[in-house]
C-alpha cells in the first residue's frame, strides 16, 4: 500500500478533468493531473492502482507518480500541478544599464585598425570603461543575441 493516499474532492476532480479536457497548460501540469486522477481513491468505479500500474498506464516512471502523490498530500493540489522553483537561481550577470552600454558600444565605431567589434574586444572595453567588473566574451555574445 502507498504511503501517500490521494483523495480528491468532487471540485478538485472536476477541475482536473476540465484541465485535461481543455488541454491548455504545460505538459508536466497535464501529466500530473492525469496521475492524480488515476491515483484518486474516492473514485468508486476504478480499483485502487499502485504507482507502478499508474506509471505503466501513463508511460511514466513510478517515481514520478510517487512524487506527485507526495506533493499532493503534503502541499496541496496547486503545488502538485506546478513545478517547483529552482533551488539555486543564478543572478543575471548584467543589469539593464550595463546592457544598454554594451549595445551603445557595439553600435559605435570599432577601434582603430579594426573593421568591426569582436566579442572579446567588447568585453575588454566594458571592463576598461568600468561599466562592469568582469565579463566573458560568451556573456557579451549572449546579451547581444537576445537584443538582436
Amino acid at each position: 500500500m502507498e504511503k501517500y493516499t490521494v483523495k480528491l474532492t468532487e471540485d478538485e476532480r472536476i477541475d482536473l478533468l476540465s484541465l485535461i479536457k481543455i488541454g491548455k497548460g504545460s505538459a508536466a501540469k497535464l501529466t500530473h493531473a492525469r496521475i492524480l486522477l488515476a491515483a484518486d481513491e474516492r473514485d468508486n468505479l476504478a480499483k485502487k492502482k499502485s504507482d507502478v500500474e499508474i506509471g505503466k498506464e501513463l508511460h511514466l516512471s513510478y517515481k514520478t507518480v510517487a512524487r506527485a502523490r507526495q506533493r499532493f498530500v503534503e502541499e496541496g493540489l496547486e503545488s502538485a500541478l506546478s513545478r517547483k522553483p529552482h533551488s539555486n537561481p543564478k543572478p543575471r550577470k548584467m543589469d539593464g544599464d550595463q546592457e544598454a552600454h554594451l549595445i551603445a558600444l557595439s553600435c559605435s565605431n570599432p577601434p582603430d585598425g579594426r573593421s568591426r567589434w569582436t566579442l572579446k574586444l567588447l568585453a575588454n572595453r566594458l571592463v576598461e570603461l568600468d561599466i562592469i567588473e568582469d565579463i566573458s566574451s560568451t556573456t557579451v555574445g549572449r546579451v547581444l543575441k537576445k537584443t538582436k
